[in-house]
């Protein structure tokens, strides 16, 4: 495994801070299918994008074939942009932590918020 390849996945694991069982609970709710931008059907990018994070979350071997390396990558951006995009005030039940959920990550494990 590359050096960088290795620091995909160790950002990737460090970025999505929600177990898998968490992710799973999280992608079945309403408030899940709710948001996010769709693109051409009716499951919006991030809820995919979460279904494809628990499998990449579920393998353990540390053996990623280029479009999971890939789709780290695509992770870690949109939670990095997401979060600088941080509303103001109470997050809990907002659009914007419902998509950062999605994507893996709860802002409220932070201890930032």
């Amino acid at each position: 495994m590359s050096k960088d390849t290795k620091s995909v996945i160790d950002e990737f694991r460090s970025s999505v801070n929600m177990t898998v069982k968490e992710l799973q609970s999280w992608l079945q709710t309403e408030e899940s299918e709710s948001v996010g931008q769709k693109d051409g059907d009716s499951e919006s990018i991030g809820h995919k994008s979460g279904k494809q994070i628990v499998k990449l979350l579920e393998n353990k071997k540390d053996e990623y074939n280029d479009d999971e390396i890939s789709h780290m990558k695509k992770v870690i951006s949109y939670i990095h942009r997401h979060l600088a995009q941080k509303p103001s005030g109470d997050i809990k039940n907002t659009h914007w932590r419902y998509s950062l959920l999605n994507w893996g990550h709860d802002p409220l494990k932070d201890g930032k918020t």
